[in-house]
């Protein structure tokens, strides 16, 4: 089980290395053999194979990890999970961003940090040389739509080395640092709600979404949902004065992380307590993360820089985004009907009605949600959370990330279970078939028919329709003894 999830880890990266973007100046590219490979659609599609055989080497031992678990409540099942999602995290804490080019523009906001020049005012396109010949020309101009502590961590990193390389795996180790804080926080989260601690663990972080998306990805919300999954425990078994500090923190890593501070102040009130209670704790919660996240940005000349820059998601249109997919529909119908309408005409009008839920649903947790329980504080902050993903203009697969720990230490019905594991398969599988496969239509629609065959012999063989019935069976987050 270790040793197979070790070794299709090893084979993400190695046909990681074919299909992901490298600078040009890259000791790598010297290889012929790799250039050969990258250079030809038959070679960037064995690499593409590689990549997800290696995937479904870890989905199997994930999923044998959690049977384990499920069957057998040992003591020693917290360490075993920790045991395996280091062992599966390794090979790739050395590889290239995969499945995105996120993490070279992190490497060329760090630099531009460390010269003094904000990534708030300019785009990594006013740097040159190695440090951006990886960075999408998509956001070669585009400002930075993050806080400032991955600024400032990676202004830390670009002073000991300006490898772009070097500062990707800095950034990569960044990622595995909100790793560890959920690996943390997910089993203490999972006593509040009677479920097994490692088993939850296992549900959380060493998910082939979770292992595909944060750390090969190396996307800067693995370190925000750490900080959540943090503050939620600090707040509610230490106090909520801290949770909002390390609530501050998590928002200055992506705004949304502050989120958290609602359901943490929730925790600390009473039970039945007044709408005045409410107002006057999460208003002062409310500013001490802002001052937090002020403290952050000032304290390295960033300032609130952030703020001018929030509208840069919405300039892009995907389609896991649910008011821009049901907006794009009516956008295509109007063509297809023969109405004059200018592009994203109906998907900028639902994002706009999204964002206005979505003001609807943090205020109804945060004045109806009820208050004085640990559990319900988990609950409101999956709720909160998940609803708040679902109005939000921009999604990409990584985004799932947000919800994983605060399900993953819910007891769920075993039905809701059973779809949450598929998503976190799924959700690995398909990672290499997103943007940095950008423009590779014909690798794309192969990855995707080998994805389709996989799943139809899975569904259709006897061992494999054996094999999910007894899954199925398994209650997979059952309450502790």
């Amino acid at each position: 089980m270790l040793t197979r999830g070790l070794a299709g880890s090893v084979l993400v990266l190695l046909g990681g290395l074919v299909v992901s973007t490298l600078p040009d100046s890259s000791f790598l590219l010297d290889s012929e053999q790799l250039v050969a490979l990258r250079t030809h659609t038959a070679g960037r599609m064995a690499g593409l194979v590689v990549v997800l055989a290696g995937l479904g080497m870890l989905a199997a031992a994930w999923l044998s990890l959690c049977r384990t678990l499920a069957r057998d409540d040992r003591p020693g099942g917290l360490e075993l999970v920790r045991q395996a999602t280091v062992l599966w995290a390794l090979p790739l804490l050395v590889a290239p961003p995969l499945f995105s080019r996120d993490g070279w523009s992190y490497a060329a906001q760090g630099t531009m940090t460390r010269l003094g020049i904000s990534p708030y005012e300019h785009g990594p396109g006013v740097l040159a040389g190695p440090i951006v010949e990886a960075v999408d020309p998509r956001w070669m101009e585009t400002l930075t739509p993050y806080g400032p502590l991955p600024l400032i961590l990676g202004d830390l990193s670009s002073r000991f080395t300006t490898n772009p390389w070097a500062l990707v795996i800095c950034d990569r180790l960044v990622a595995l640092v909100g790793l560890a804080l959920i690996a943390w926080a997910v089993p203490k989260l999972a006593v509040w709600s009677g479920v097994r601690p490692a088993l939850a663990s296992a549900v959380a972080i060493a998910s082939p979404l979770m292992i595909a998306n944060g750390v090969g990805g190396l996307h800067n919300d693995l370190l925000m949902v750490g900080l959540m999954a943090a503050a939620l425990v600090v707040g509610v078994e230490r106090g909520w004065l801290w949770g909002a500090v390390v609530g501050g923190i998590a928002a200055s890593v992506k705004v949304p992380g502050g989120l958290v501070c609602i359901p943490i102040v929730l925790a600390s009130l009473p039970v039945g307590a007044s709408l005045l209670e409410r107002v006057k704790r999460l208003g002062i919660a409310g500013a001490i993360a802002v001052v937090v996240l002020a403290a952050v940005g000032f304290s390295w000349g960033l300032g609130l820089g952030w703020v001018s820059a929030l509208s840069v998601p919405g300039t892009v249109y995907t389609p896991l985004s649910p008011p821009t997919f049901i907006g794009g529909i009516f956008d295509q119908a109007g063509h297809l009907l023969g109405f004059e309408v200018e592009q994203h005409t109906f998907a900028d009008a639902f994002r706009k009605v999204a964002s206005v839920l979505s003001l609807v649903l943090v205020a109804w947790v945060a004045l109806r949600w009820p208050a004085g329980s640990r559990l319900k504080a988990l609950e409101g902050t999956t709720l909160l959370v998940g609803g708040f993903l679902l109005t939000l203009p921009v999604v990409h697969i990584w985004y799932l990330l947000w919800v994983v720990p605060f399900v993953a230490a819910m007891r769920l019905p075993r039905a809701f279970s059973v779809v949450f594991v598929a998503i976190s398969v799924v959700g690995g599988m398909v990672a290499p078939l997103d943007s940095s496969l950008h423009g590779a239509w014909i690798l794309i629609i192969m990855g995707s028919m080998y994805v389709a065959l996989a799943t139809a012999v899975l569904m259709l063989s006897r061992f494999g329709r054996e094999r999910i019935r007894h899954i199925a069976e398994v209650d997979w987050l059952p309450a502790v003894r």
